[in-house]
């Protein structure tokens, strides 16, 4: 793996590097010859753990077998076996004589890396400006306030009798909250980089997935809680498909305009291909199953008595079922992950550089963040059913484009950046370098977002009495199952060019053009009512408590 290039902006950022052992390693020889009962020109070191001190100028080292035509240059082809031992903070130290040792050993190694045993640390004050200075978005956050002054004053003006809210002063709300959640949804991002370096690169990895999937989780929770369950499953498919078309598509455009091909990392081929059909299959399996319900030739009573609390009970039961079942998939795949085989070609892979932040820090930034943005999406969601009446637009529009956008409007804002001062450089003869890795962390994003995120608010809605279904109606299955088929297609070869990203960004706009004249499945609108269906198929929509 090669190491990662710098960012433009001159930050430090996690790199990967590769380290190899020396002759010292010879004196420990007899120690593993009686721990793994072979003999001194097999034995392998890779379970030997070093240490380096770049304070001392140590160059980085790569664990190898020792073997007597040793050769400094020399790297293994594959990786050595047991690598989930290898740490940079735990020196020369031997490995577990039995598995009872192996979870103690994690957590003290861990433990080791959070504190940066042995170097220092970074202060407060150093944190709090690094902070500030990550991103010019963060310009943004005084439409925070802004928003929530927004707010109460429409709220105070509902209050008054006679009153009568327009919709600007809604709109007005909705653009506010809107251009407030793009900073904050920034600084997650920089935030969880930055806890690389405190937790590893694939716990690392995996928060920084996790955090640029809060803000449509957030949304999602919310409108769970006001049982706006047909708005809340087109926003599970818009963001899925947000995910997997225009913020992929973005970036092969962004950074493939000047180079042949892209090359995209190994995380995005085979099992994230896997996954993600799975995940997609998933949602068709219910769909299919309803529709033979209800139009099967098998049926004895006629379609229309199919819509009932009945049959909603047993699509309930199947929904949480899978939901489970969803989950255990993912835990496997994490699992997996964090330990995975010894012919694994990144497990002797680490991140080298130093933090900007303080680990504390980042953490209270985070819980500051998350409630701030839980707050304002509060207010977006409020806003969202008043344009949705007032202005006449589709509420499949509303939920499978525009809420989804939140998202990405702060890495489209950083796009527009990027070919402005493109554009700069080019009229100037001062060219930017042209990438040759593409980013596709956005894919990662759907198959955290289908794995579990979105079996996780069923569970919720289980618990909280809410009958939410992962039965979605066929236009949202289609667009899912359609988008997965061209990202899979796209990154087959692990390689990719913008005319692929241009292909991708103008099939999600196909998409968007569809959805303004969508109105939805009724039946499956009739079954996420949060009364009974029999109130809703009478009312002929949806019903609430």
């Amino acid at each position: 793996m090669s190491p990662a290039v710098p960012s433009s902006s001159g930050r430090s950022t996690p790199t990967a590097v590769l380290r190899s052992t020396g002759n010292e390693d010879v004196e420990s020889i007899a120690l593993m010859t009686r721990v793994h009962n072979a003999s001194p020109s097999t034995v392998d070191l890779s379970r030997q753990s070093t240490r380096v001190d770049e304070a001392e100028g140590q160059q980085p080292r790569s664990h190898h077998k020792f073997q007597p035509s040793y050769s400094s240059g020399h790297l293994p082809h594959t990786p050595p076996p047991h690598s989930e031992y290898y740490d940079p903070y735990a020196p020369y130290a031997p490995p577990p004589e039995n598995q009872w040792q192996a979870p103690r050993v994690f957590v003290e190694r861990a433990v080791d890396r959070w504190t940066r045993d042995g170097k220092p640390n970074v202060g407060v004050l150093q944190s709090l400006k690094a902070i500030a200075l990550s991103s010019t978005l963060n310009i943004f956050l005084v439409f925070l306030p802004l928003s929530w002054v927004a707010h109460f004053l429409v709220k105070a003006n509902e209050e008054k009798e006679g009153a009568e809210v327009h919709p600007w002063e809604m709109g007005l709300v909705f653009a506010l909250s809107f251009l407030a959640i793009m900073p904050l949804a920034r600084l997650f991002e920089y935030v969880g980089q930055q806890l690389i370096f405190y937790l590893g690169p694939r716990s690392g990895e995996f928060l920084i997935i996790t955090l640029n999937n809060v803000v449509e989780v957030t949304l999602s929770l919310i409108l769970l809680s006001k049982c706006e369950l047909k708005l809340l499953q087109s926003v599970l498919i818009g963001v899925v498909v947000l995910h997997l078309l225009l913020i992929p598509g973005a970036s092969f455009i962004t950074g493939g305009a000047r180079v042949g091909h892209q090359e995209l990392h190994t995380h995005s081929d085979e099992m994230g291909h896997t996954l993600l059909a799975i995940g997609v299959l998933s949602l068709l399996l219910p769909a299919a199953f309803f529709s033979s319900m209800t139009h099967g030739d098998n049926i004895t009573s006629p379609p229309p008595m199919a819509i009932n609390d009945a049959s909603r009970g047993m699509l309930l039961q199947i929904s949480h079922g899978m939901a489970i079942l969803l989950v255990i998939v993912y835990i496997g795949f994490l699992i997996y992950s964090r330990k995975p085989h010894a012919t694994d070609p990144e497990d002797h892979v680490i991140w080298s550089g130093e933090p900007e932040i303080n680990q504390y820090i980042g953490i209270i930034t985070l819980a500051v963040t998350i409630s701030l943005m839980a707050v304002t999406a509060e207010w977006l969601v409020s806003s969202v059913k008043f344009l949705e009446e007032e202005g006449h637009i589709n509420q499949e529009f509303f939920g499978l484009m525009l809420l989804p956008l939140i998202s990405f409007s702060a890495d489209g804002f950083v796009t527009v950046i990027y070919y402005a001062r493109y554009a700069c450089r080019h009229l100037f003869g001062e060219p930017l370098p042209p990438a040759v890795i593409a980013q596709a962390q956005a894919i990662d994003l759907s198959i955290q977002f289908l794995l579990f995120w979105i079996p996780f608010i069923e569970l919720c809605a289980w618990m909280s009495g809410k009958p939410l279904l992962l039965l979605f109606d066929i236009f949202e299955v289609s667009l899912i199952v359609s988008a997965c088929f061209v990202v899979n297609y796209v990154t087959a070869d692990a390689k990719t060019n913008w005319a692929e990203g241009l292909s991708m960004v103008v099939f999600y706009f196909m998409i968007g053009l569809i959805s303004w004249f969508y109105k939805g499945q009724m039946a499956v609108t009739q079954l996420l009512s949060c009364g009974t269906v029999a109130a809703a198929v009478e009312g002929g929509g949806t019903a609430h408590h």
